[in-house]
């Protein structure tokens, strides 16, 4: 340990000896471990990030999209009776055993208009089903009734940010808005849900009786549906209530197996699949641009070393002349090395640290500097001084003491 801390000293003694040299040794260091820290920490934010962003779709939510294509395999015209129905819905309501709940859904983009202001916002179409199925929660008001559903009548809710958009600060709830030519009552509002996985704003938007949508927003052929949604009776029954949707569905269509269909059907658990795949290959690449740095810092070092140990060989031969053996020399420039990247690692530590700072204030992600980030900062700084600072050591333990004496 002794000898540790003797080889530590000299090296800080050489270090601030040399501060110029020693600050662009660092340099490197400091992108690379800086690089390392940021894109972890924003590895497990996205994480978290899109956790969160699945979990608002709903639990154990399957997705049945309606894709416009024929039999023939030609694309259909937007209108057509074929595709997903209202009757499809029910079918999978009530032969699906691993099935909850099964909703509709459709939707358009329209204008809106108030006695505050217009807008241009999202306008949903579905059915009671829809509440449960989604996790959409009432803030204030009520939910429309079956009576008011089949009736079609034009009733609606309405989202945070529609509401602020079109009514500002005042209560939409009995107020009237104007979508086209036909008025809607606002009977509720609903509790924000934040950003979609599909980068949409889930509270950008008005709903209405399913109904209500087709006789005045957008008026469609068969009972038609832009997407069926289900929940399926537990975490561990997607997989079966997918291939009971896709089976149910099929049959209903009249689609032969190994055929293409006219829908696709997705499980919750296969968007989070895709999207953290998506997010490890991004991480991948990122932290191989880290390593590079690394690399290249660390290469660095030990040109530096190198150089270091040439300048010093008349101090090494003194020493080795005073009784120093060739480990206590190798120790020397190893300890220096190592100082060198720890320093390196520090800097490269606050560095990150400010940068997540920022990130978290820009971005409004939950990104912190972790103690998982800290141990890694750290242990890949000494790893690097230690393998780029094994050459320049064992170059100068072997440095012959008379030579090194003549050395000027």
């Amino acid at each position: 340990m002794s000898a540790i801390l003797s080889a530590l000293r000299v090296a800080l003694v050489a270090l601030v000896r040399s501060p110029l040299r020693s600050l662009l040794t660092v340099l490197g260091i400091l992108v690379g471990i800086a690089a390392v820290v940021v894109v972890t920490s924003l590895g497990e934010g996205a994480s978290s990030r899109i956790g969160g962003s699945i979990e608002s779709l709903g639990s154990n939510v399957v997705y049945v999209f309606d894709t416009p294509r024929a039999r023939s395999g030609v694309k259909r015209a937007r209108g057509s009776a074929a595709g997903l129905t209202d009757a499809d819905a029910e079918a999978v309501r009530r032969d699906a055993l691993d099935v909850a709940n099964v909703s509709v859904f459709t939707s358009n983009t329209s204008q809106v208009t108030t006695s505050f202001a217009n807008a241009k916002t999202q306008i949903v179409g579905t059915d009671l089903f829809y509440f449960p199925v989604r996790g959409f929660e009432l803030a204030t008001g009520r939910l429309w009734t079956s009576t008011e559903e089949r009736a079609k009548a034009r009733v609606c809710l309405i989202g945070p940010t529609a509401s602020t958009n079109l009514f500002g600060n005042a209560d939409p709830v009995g107020r009237t808005l104007r979508i086209g030519k036909h008025p809607y009552t606002v009977i509720g509002t609903l509790v924000s849900k934040g950003q979609s996985p599909f980068g949409d704003d889930q509270d950008d938007r008005i709903m209405m009786p399913v109904g209500t949508w087709r006789g005045h927003v957008q008026p469609t052929l068969g009972n038609r549906v832009h997407m069926i949604m289900a929940s399926a009776t537990g975490f561990e029954r997607a997989d079966q209530a997918v291939a009971e949707i896709e089976s149910i569905i099929r049959q209903r269509h009249r689609i032969r197996d190994g055929a293409d269909a006219d829908f696709v059907v997705r499980s919750q658990e296969q968007f989070r699949t895709t999207q953290e795949r998506i997010l490890k290959v991004l991480s991948v690449l990122l932290l191989s641009v880290a390593a590079v740095a690394l690399f290249v810092g660390g290469v660095g070092v030990m040109n530096i070393m190198l150089v270091t140990v040439t300048e010093r060989r008349r101090e090494i031969g003194i020493r080795m002349a005073l009784g120093a053996q060739p480990r206590d020399i190798a120790l020397q420039f190893l300890v220096e090395a190592v100082t060198l990247t720890a320093l390196g690692g520090a800097l490269g530590l606050f560095v990150a640290g400010s940068l997540i700072a920022v990130a978290r204030f820009g971005l409004g992600w939950s990104l912190r500097l972790g103690p998982a980030a800290i141990v890694l900062a750290v242990g890949t700084s000494l790893f690097v001084g230690l393998v780029f600072g094994f050459l320049p050591a064992r170059r100068a333990a072997h440095v012959e003491p008379m030579e090194a004496l003549r050395h000027e």
